[in-house]
């Protein structure tokens, strides 16, 4: 329970777009890769107006050609059941037939805004995509492994997820390439800004998480509400929220599993917020027909808003692990844990710094650095006042878990206000809604530049 907490700890991302992934690979040992750039004006894996052999030699038949370029059946299938797999339902055909006709927009929004990134001339490299890759696996304490070899026994094709992060990346670059003057925020937009938010301090507050779906052709309407009604209820049916907001959302909150954080009601639009207002916390709404498309919320919580500073601990701490060859019975220790378990009792006498555990040679794929930790979210009880009464630079002692050894060390420990926004802050989410603002009208651009043939 310690470890698993202590590796979940808050983070802060190296790059937004690592969010998609991340949830991601919650579900799959990563493992080696071995990626391919695809060449402009091609469809990965396949010659521009062809398909190319589906799995098992099935035909694979053409279900879009976007801008002359081919989306396949093997491709649509793979992506649904990368959903499904995520979403933790079983990929029968019945459940793939019914994700079929949204998983086939998507990989047609997909498509057009590599296309547009190719035209752009806007580089993603195969290091980009192995440094994300990588990154996830540090993240979620997975060592290299076996991801292709996992995609691929479920029925995936790896290129489909590569894809999917070649994608996250090179629209990224293109949104910030794209905004151009309107990056540029001026002091007085950040001090109106911070004045607006602390004129509304005081008044309710909601953790909402979101999935945009839009609808770009009003024909569609009925189609795309269909969509998100078998979303909602995958979600019900116990399917994690950000899971399918990161495969599905449209939004650039996608990114980040659909999160729009801590919020009032004023910065929603008055649809969404009626619904918001009246909803239990936990629950999911009804598909919301906002400008553009369906909104689906989910509200994660309510407060009243902050007044004034909101004091936490915040902890930069080391955390050793070293497993156990095989479940600890307490009664019949092994050799080998006996000697894991004398090993953290020296280590704990004699190691006095941070740096001294950094330098210590690696002995699980866990994290030493779990990132900057609240000390006031942490559970168990135990757990928290034990950091909380750690001098700094000194170690716990050895924490025995069944499956290993955990020692802690706190390496700094400082007092900071939760709820204060600075100009850096204002200026971000100034940034964020402008980019969100540019991505919905840049794909709806795209969409009504583009040749598209369906033929699913």
């Amino acid at each position: 329970m310690i470890l698993a907490m202590l590796s979940r700890a808050p983070i802060r991302p190296a790059a937004a777009l690592f969010g998609v992934c991340a949830l991601l690979a919650l579900t799959l040992t990563p493992g080696g890769i071995a990626l391919a750039q695809p060449r402009p004006g091609a469809t990965p894996g396949t010659a521009q107006g062809e398909a190319a052999p589906a799995p098992g030699g099935a035909t694979n038949r053409i279900l879009a050609v976007v801008n002359g370029e081919v989306v396949t059946q093997s491709e649509i299938t793979s992506r649904s059941r990368l959903f499904a797999l995520n979403a933790g339902v079983g990929a029968t055909p019945e459940t793939l037939t019914r994700l079929r006709p949204q998983v086939l927009r998507l990989a047609v929004d997909e498509r057009l805004r590599i296309q547009e990134i190719q035209r752009r001339r806007i580089g993603v490299s195969d290091q980009d995509i192995a440094e994300a890759l990588g990154d996830i696996e540090r993240r979620n304490n997975m060592p290299p492994g076996a991801m292709r070899a996992n995609l691929r026994n479920a029925g995936i094709l790896p290129s489909v997820l590569f894809d999917q992060i070649r994608a996250q990346i090179g629209w990224g670059r293109l949104l910030r390439q794209a905004l151009g003057p309107l990056a540029e925020i001026s002091p007085q937009e950040v001090t109106d800004y911070i004045a607006n938010r602390r004129a509304q301090e005081g008044r309710a507050e909601f953790q909402v998480g979101e999935i945009y779906i839009p609808v770009d052709d009003p024909a569609n309407e009925a189609e795309v509400r269909r969509f998100a009604d078998e979303v909602i209820g995958q979600i019900r049916r116990g399917s994690p929220f950000p899971v399918v907001a990161t495969q599905f959302s449209q939004a650039q909150t996608a990114l980040q599993g659909g999160d729009l954080g801590w919020i009032t009601l004023t910065q929603l639009d008055p649809e969404t917020a009626a619904v918001i207002e009246r909803m239990p916390s936990g629950a999911v709404s009804n598909p919301i027909r906002v400008a553009g498309g369906f909104l689906i919320v989910t509200l994660r919580g309510k407060r009243e808003g902050p007044r004034g500073d909101q004091m936490s601990t915040m902890l930069n701490i080391r955390q050793i692990f070293t497993p156990f060859d095989r479940p600890l019975d307490p009664q019949a220790p092994t050799e080998q844990q006996r000697s894991v378990v004398e090993r953290a009792q020296r280590l704990s006498q004699t190691l006095r710094s941070c740096e001294q555990v950094d330098a210590l040679p690696r002995t699980s794929d866990r994290p030493a650095d779990p990132g900057p930790v609240r000390l006031e979210s942490l559970n168990p009880p135990a757990l928290r006042s034990m950091l909380a009464s750690l001098a700094v630079g000194r170690p716990s002692q050895p924490v025995i878990a069944p499956d290993g050894v955990l020692l802690l060390m706190v390496c700094a420990r400082e007092q900071r206000n939760m709820n204060e926004l600075t100009p850096e802050i204002a200026r971000q989410q100034i940034l964020r809604d402008r980019v969100e603002l540019l991505a919905r009208q840049l794909q709806r651009d795209l969409r009504r530049r583009a040749v598209i043939e369906m033929r699913a």
